[in-house]
């Protein structure tokens, strides 16, 4: 090879790599946070929704998401939550009807920033379709909140296929067939798209739920732990679940955002912040920065 044509050979890969670069540097961050809230009607004494309800917004806010994931919202805080961030829209049904009774996945979204393609729920049970389901050795009945979001700031990537979930606290079988089920449904749905699957899973990431979620399979997608890449090595100070004791923190993280390998993680972290000195829920919320 010439001088002169190796020169042009290594001046086109550069403009290459630079685009890239420039591609990533450019493209807009996707703020993620799954928050598990605790439901609403609990006796929680001085830790109740009534006392609590402005701390979860204020953390909320600080952490400024596009999507926003939260477990064990009743309808009206839900509604409560739509008021106070008015800038969202939100998917949500109750878990034992379909409709507005019970724990709900809500899920959260920029109206100025997403179009809703399509949405829906399904339960994690052998009759997935059929709202109240439970099946295996599940406690109480548990779902997954799916939405399908065209991203304006990026209209010719693929859409975003955004799955919310709360796994079983209890059967350790419904916990692993949860994660089986959840993985076939972003298959079938995630065709074309980006995936982002969070919740509250109420296991670590060694057990194995994480494993049958995370990873190249033979099923044509492949999903990564986005604390994970940031923070490869396990701590013993990774507790997301604390029973509203801020100082709780050694312990296993049973709450995730997951993704797909198109999504770059420029951080994720816990939050642990305090707003006005109070903790907002049970569970430290979860979050993550990403880039297509």
């Amino acid at each position: 090879m010439s001088r002169c044509v190796l020169c042009l050979v290594l001046a086109i890969a550069g403009c290459a790599a630079g685009s890239m670069d420039s591609r990533q540097a450019t493209a807009p961050a996707l703020r993620v946070m799954s928050f598990n809230i605790r439901f609403g009607t609990a006796d929680d004494g001085p830790n109740r929704w009534e006392v609590r309800r402005d701390a979860v917004v204020a953390a909320i806010r600080e952490f400024d998401p596009d999507v926003l994931g939260t477990q064990e919202t009743l309808a009206a805080q839900r509604d409560f939550l739509l008021a106070a961030l008015p800038g969202f829209a939100a998917v949500a049904v109750g878990r034992d009807d379909g409709r507005d009774k019970g724990e709900m996945t809500a899920t959260f979204y920029r109206r100025d920033r997403f179009d809703l393609l399509d949405s829906g729920h399904f339960w994690l049970s052998l009759s997935p379709d059929q709202p109240g389901s439970k099946d295996w050795d599940t406690a109480i009945t548990r779902m997954a909140t799916w939405l399908k979001l065209r991203d304006r700031r990026e209209p010719t990537r693929p859409p975003i296929l955004v799955i919310n979930t709360h796994f079983d606290h209890v059967g350790q079988t419904a916990r692993l067939e949860s994660a089986r089920l959840i993985r076939r449904r972003a298959v079938e749905m995630g065709k074309g798209c980006s995936i982002i699957v969070m919740g509250d899973f109420n296991c670590g990431d060694d057990d194995p739920p994480h494993a049958a979620l995370v990873g190249q399979q033979d099923d044509g997608i492949d999903l990564f732990d986005t604390y994970r890449a940031i923070h490869p090595a396990r701590g013993p100070d990774e507790a997301t679940f604390h029973a509203f004791d801020a100082t709780k923190v050694k312990g296993e993280r049973i709450d995730w955002i997951l993704a797909t390998p198109d999504f770059k993680v420029e951080s994720a972290a816990i939050d642990r912040s305090l707003p006005g000195g109070r903790v907002p829920s049970d569970h430290f919320p979860v979050t993550a920065v990403l880039r297509r």
